[in-house]
């Protein structure tokens, strides 16, 4: 009878599967045809829990600016914190501010300083991450938790793999990421051998919104700008 009861749920689960292909297909076919029309933009990343009077989403905001400034639009995950900063950096600008919203149990939720033709909705997490690899011309990543380094470690390994064209990677605040890229450095790289020695160059490390338009301006003055795969 186990055995019988066991058969019968897991044949639910495979239609169930067959089935949630057509909602991942529409939510890939949504994300293509809006992202595509945006032009070139730069994502930034930090942590949903960054408060409006901390130090890090105003200078995310400021980078927002900037980075609207020298000819990007700005996409972010589309909820509060450095989300809600790098969205309303880009909104106060007159730029193009794109949020790629999750369903999430906690912590996320629209911010108020998406276009209204560009907030898009996402159920799978890999899917998002999908958007976000295709149309950014760099990642802005700021202080975050398991999300952010999620889409860190993502673009790092895709460009390190070349299964996605090189952009810039750039990590905001230096007193944050020091102990991971010397822990990279010194076990990964120097102890382990477990990565390449170029490959710690595919990040760089900086403090201020000036040096992060430094790096995307020097980038795309040698290179094309263009989705990445």
């Amino acid at each position: 009878m186990k055995t019988q009861n066991s058969n019968k749920a897991w044949n639910e689960i495979k239609t169930n599967d067959s089935w949630a292909i057509f909602k991942i297909m529409g939510e890939f076919v949504n994300g293509y045809e809006k992202l595509s029309q945006i032009g070139p933009c730069v994502s930034i990343f930090g942590s949903a829990r960054t408060k409006p009077d901390m130090k890090y989403y105003k200078l995310a905001e400021k980078v927002a600016k900037k980075i609207v400034d020298h000819g990007y639009g700005v996409i972010t995950g589309g909820g509060p914190g450095i989300m809600e900063a790098g969205n309303k950096g880009a909104h106060l600008a007159g730029g193009t501010s794109v949020g790629l919203n999750i369903d999430l149990p906690f912590e996320q939720h629209d911010n108020p300083y998406i276009d209204n033709d560009k907030s898009l909705d996402f159920d799978y997490f890999f899917v998002r991450k999908v958007m976000f690899v295709k149309y950014s011309q760099g990642f802005v990543v700021m202080p975050g938790g398991f999300g952010t380094l999620d889409e860190l470690f993502e673009a790092i390994t895709l460009i390190q793999t070349h299964k996605i064209d090189k952009f810039p990677i750039i990590l905001v605040g230096t007193e944050f990421w020091s102990g991971l890229v010397d822990w990279i450095k010194k076990t990964l790289l120097d102890s382990f051998q477990n990565i390449s020695e170029g490959d710690i160059d595919l990040v760089q490390v900086v403090d201020t919104e000036d040096e992060v338009i430094e790096i995307l301006d020097q980038f795309y003055g040698e290179y094309n700008l263009s989705p990445n795969f």
